[in-house]
């Protein structure tokens, strides 16, 4: 334990990047949401991923078989066999996520169909816990993934380390499909687990349920979102992996360009009611 406060400096240091967007998301989702239901998302948010690791590098479940390497034990934070700052990103991504699936579902209100004003969305607890609101907070969650995995997964070739490996081969650059089903599960279990907090805690006050309040905050968690992609993107190039690089845009294309659409208020019509 004399040794915990030394390795979790050891760990911030080694890893800036992912405390850097830890930090902003955590700047972020506090704004949104408050300092009470931020620790919650992030504290359920962890566990559920950390159980999840425990799991997948013993039986396969959920992400299928895998294992770390250790290759960094003493260098920085493990809990067990488990990097900590690993698990860690699983929370920031998700959160980065539910503000992806928010800008596309929330209500948006408009006072007539020719409004130039920007887009207000309504922080509405209803529609923010929603099935649909759960559901594409696990797809952008996936497709984050599809993105970070394979470039971690050659991570001797930049400063991450080769931390760890897959048992057998998968068929998408080395990655298992397995793996992407076991982002869905952790974000649907763990985004699940917080609507129910989210339910029962008290409601949230008049100036952080706002329209422009919530709406610029939401857009803080997109911009999050897309500055991973970026980074991760950037990456792929900087090792020598152009293939991997082009797939990653072009499966960003169509989500950017619904992205900027719903910005501008074309989309989606069906959502946009009266005040």
């Amino acid at each position: 334990m004399s040794d915990l406060p030394l390795l979790l400096v050891q760990t911030i240091l080694l890893r800036p990047y992912v405390f850097l967007f830890l930090a902003a998301s955590v700047f972020s989702a506090q704004r949104l949401l408050g300092w009470r239901r931020t620790g919650w998302f992030f504290l359920i948010s962890w566990i559920t991923a950390f159980l999840c690791e425990f799991s997948s590098t013993r039986t396969g479940i959920p992400f299928g078989l895998y294992y770390y390497t250790g290759s960094t034990v003493g260098q920085e934070l493990y809990l067990s066999n488990v990097p900590f700052m690993d698990s860690l990103s699983f929370t920031f991504l998700l959160y980065a996520s539910y503000c992806m699936a928010l800008l596309f579902l929330l209500p948006a209100d408009s006072h007539t169909p020719n409004d130039r004003r920007s887009l207000r969305l309504r922080f509405d607890l209803d529609a923010r816990t929603s099935w649909p609101v759960l559901f594409f907070t696990a797809l952008f969650y996936v497709f984050i993934d599809v993105i970070i995995d394979p470039v971690a997964l050659r991570g001797d070739r930049w400063f991450l380390g080769q931390i760890y490996g897959y048992t057998y081969p998968g068929i998408y650059f080395g990655v298992p499909i397995e793996n992407f089903i076991g982002w869905a599960v952790v974000g649907l279990i763990a985004l699940s687990g917080y609507g129910i907090v989210d339910r029962k805690l008290p409601r949230l006050s008049d100036t952080v349920g706002t329209e422009s309040h919530a709406t610029r905050n939401i857009l803080l968690g997109c911009g999050l979102y897309y500055g991973v992609f970026a980074f991760n993107v950037a990456v792929t190039f900087w090792i020598g992996e152009p293939l991997l690089g082009m797939t990653g845009l072009f499966i960003y294309l169509p989500i950017t360009a619904f992205f900027c659409l719903r910005l501008l208020k074309k989309f989606p019509p069906s959502h946009s009611t009266p005040p």
